[in-house]
């Protein structure tokens, strides 16, 4: 494949609400672009970025997908990603690599919210846009409809620059705004205009011509003086007015039926802008915060995804900002401080890789088997050093415990785990210690679900994913007093070990206390860690629903020994049992963990989520307008909001989120307590 300039390469990412219809366009773009034989089918299984079996499987994208083919002498590298939101950590990376981006809008279902999120994620990156309205030819596809969702939500300056020829069964192609020229079918003829859309066109072309003319005096002097501006003109008063986002162009066409996919090529090569028109994002200490990219700068690349693939191992995809990099050489890692060695370097379309020499500024590749490097990372030269901003990803709210079926699962699950994280990076892997279990953090149920099926299918481990336990705590709240005597004889030597205990409630997080009180040598000095060993283990186990034991002062004050039948085991053995009945006499409670959650949800639906949280035992703590939501805080049970991802979901159809993080510890209701000692006992039973 040759060297593109950094002029000449445009890197776009799809994004839209989940069955818009990105894939398709992405396959359309690849067909027409002859880049692909053939148009794959979403249904068939047969698209090129959809490759993955969970993917086949589920009808969706999960994984972003690079798809570069060339166009009018540009390479353009379409980045393909999944609408489903449990997923967006996809849809970031992609964005975090691309200058502009194409929002495909379903003519049919019109702005939804997926939409929305996409958009705000493309305010956030400041990307240049362009809306491509999809499935034109669908039953009740509506464009004029769409248009005015599309401006009404995202603003005035969404215009087209293209209006349908027909719709639903009856579409055909579409009229150019600028050209004022018809094309239908596919590939597209240009065309008359159909007479009945003649008035309509000419007031559409006056809105955007005047649009366009107002981002440059000169051009507004000659439009304001009736002059007519010339197709030259527009198209780069248009460039210039999507590339510093004053205009975002709407386009119209079906990609499965492959009509209009031609003028999207064109709209994507004249108007997103190319790497060289973006800065770089830089991090670091005495850094300027953006430079400008240069292909005769030393190396600078941000790796954007790893994937593990079974048969080439671990699978980096990158895209160069600085300079260039090179098959079988070696690049020093700025964020880690070391030196990678570089193997065979290539392009990626969906799961096909095509070996290059070289991959440029401003271009998009991978590489098999890098031993250090991982997501986020930036590769470059050792001598000039710059760190690229790494892509933020969201942080995981939805967790599920693993459980391997068989012992072989259980010996292979750590390593399965690792890679899944690893390629991954919303995915969070950590050990319960108070329950022994095993968590897998995600952004939702879908993504946790899909990443059990993956460790199956890649690592050949099997797990059941089950709601995680609740660590709760056990504590006393009166003082209280306990004696144990150990005592034993048989043949031989006794054994013999005597504890008097004192205990005392500690306030909340202090964690647990032995003191020594002992005097006269009731118990000699070497017995007392004996002693505190026994007691430390029973704080294992409390005597309400043997949950571990916190906040509590235990004092040895006294006891007695035998010279002959005491030992270390005798007073372990007795510093336990002393423990137990001094838990049992102290008025024990359980504790629940509580958390501090942040919810950010539309003004529509603030009622509805307070009153939710109500009953989930929550106490409200404040509400407050922030990025036109309304985010609400509140301290909640751990035990109420394990799968508060999902009725948050539910709720607000999609649109709120939320984080959450732990507060204290604190009393559960005694209702609630003899529901878990029940249930606690069922299970011991």
């Amino acid at each position: 494949m040759k060297q593109y300039g950094l002029d000449d390469i445009r890197n776009a990412v799809l994004l839209s609400h989940c069955g818009a219809g990105k894939t398709s366009v992405a396959e359309a773009v690849l067909f027409t672009t002859g880049a692909t034989t053939r148009l794959g089918k979403v249904d068939d299984g047969t698209t090129t970025s959809d490759y993955d079996p969970d993917e086949v499987k589920r009808q969706i994208s999960l994984n972003l997908s690079v798809l570069p083919s060339e166009w009018q002498k540009t390479k353009i590298n379409l980045i393909d990603t999944p609408g489903y939101a449990d997923f967006v950590g996809e849809v970031k990376a992609a964005i975090r690599v691309s200058e502009g981006a194409v929002i495909v809008i379903c003519a049919a279902s019109g702005v939804e919210v997926g939409s929305e999120q996409v958009w705000e994620y493309s305010e956030e990156a400041s990307l240049a846009r362009l809306i491509f309205i999809n499935k034109m030819d669908r039953e009740n596809a509506d464009f004029y409809r769409t248009v005015q969702q599309i401006q009404s939500k995202f603003g005035s300056k969404c215009l087209p620059v293209q209006l349908p020829i027909g719709a639903q069964s009856d579409f055909q192609g579409t009229v150019d705004l600028l050209t004022m020229k018809g094309y239908t079918g596919s590939p597209a003829k240009e065309a008359e205009i159909p007479s009945s859309l003649e008035t309509q066109a000419s007031s559409f072309r006056e809105k955007l011509i005047e649009a366009v003319a107002e981002i440059d005096d000169s051009l507004l002097e000659k439009y304001l003086g009736g002059e007519e501006l010339s197709l030259e003109e527009l198209n780069d008063g248009l460039h210039k007015a999507v590339v510093s986002g004053r205009i975002v162009p709407i386009l119209a066409g079906s990609a499965t039926q492959n009509i209009s996919i031609t003028p999207l090529l064109d709209a994507i090569d004249n108007y997103l802008p190319s790497p060289k028109e973006q800065e770089i994002a830089i991090v670091g200490e005495g850094t300027e915060p953006k430079v400008k990219p240069s292909q005769d700068a030393p190396l600078a690349a941000l790796v954007f995804k790893t994937s593990a693939d079974p048969y080439v191992g671990k699978l980096t995809y990158f895209r160069v900002y600085n300079g260039a990099i090179d098959s079988n050489s070696q690049v020093w890692n700025a964020t880690r401080g070391e030196t990678e060695r570089i193997g065979q370097l290539f392009m990626l379309r969906g799961k096909t890789q095509e070996p290059v020499a070289q991959v440029g500024a401003g271009d998009i590749g991978g590489v098999a088997k890098l031993s250090l490097t991982s997501t986020g990372d930036t590769l470059g030269s050792r001598d000039k050093p710059l760190k690229i901003a790494p892509v933020l990803f969201p942080e995981p709210v939805f967790s599920e415990a693993v459980h391997p079926k068989t012992k072989a699962d259980v010996d292979k699950l750590g390593a399965a785990l690792s890679r899944l994280s690893e390629e991954d990076p919303t995915l969070r892997v950590h050990r319960e210690h108070d329950t022994n279990e095993t968590i897998i953090s995600g952004l939702g149920e879908t993504q946790v679900e899909v990443a059990a099926d993956k460790m199956h299918r890649k690592f050949g481990v099997s797990v059941n994913l089950e709601t995680p336990k609740v660590p709760y705590k056990e504590t006393i709240t009166m003082p209280a007093k306990a004696e144990y005597k150990h005592k034993k004889q048989t043949g031989g030597h006794g054994q013999y070990g005597h504890v008097l205990l004192k205990l005392e409630p500690l306030p909340r997080g202090s964690g647990c206390e032995f003191v020594d009180k002992i005097v006269g040598g009731t118990i000699p000095k070497n017995y007392i860690p004996a002693v505190e060993k026994g007691v430390n283990e029973a704080m294992g186990e409390g005597a309400l629903a043997h949950y571990p034991v916190v906040d509590i002062r235990a004092t040895v004050y006294d006891g007695s020994f035998h010279p002959v039948d005491s030992s270390d085991i005798c007073f372990k053995i007795a510093g336990a049992g002393a423990l137990k009945k001094g838990l049992a006499e102290g008025q024990p409670i359980l504790l629940e963990p509580m958390m501090n959650i942040r919810v950010m949800v539309p003004e529509d639906f603030t009622g509805d989520i307070i009153g939710d949280l109500n009953g989930k035992r929550a106490r409200v703590q404040g509400m407050n307008p922030e990025n036109g939501m309304n985010v609400i805080e509140a301290q909640v049970p751990m035990a109420e909001i394990l799968r508060y991802a999902i009725d948050l979901k539910s709720i607000t159809q999609g649109r709120g989120s939320y984080t959450v993080d732990f507060s204290h510890y604190e009393e559960i209701p005694s209702n609630i307590t003899q529901k878990i000692i029940a249930k606690r006992q069922a299970e011991k039973g």
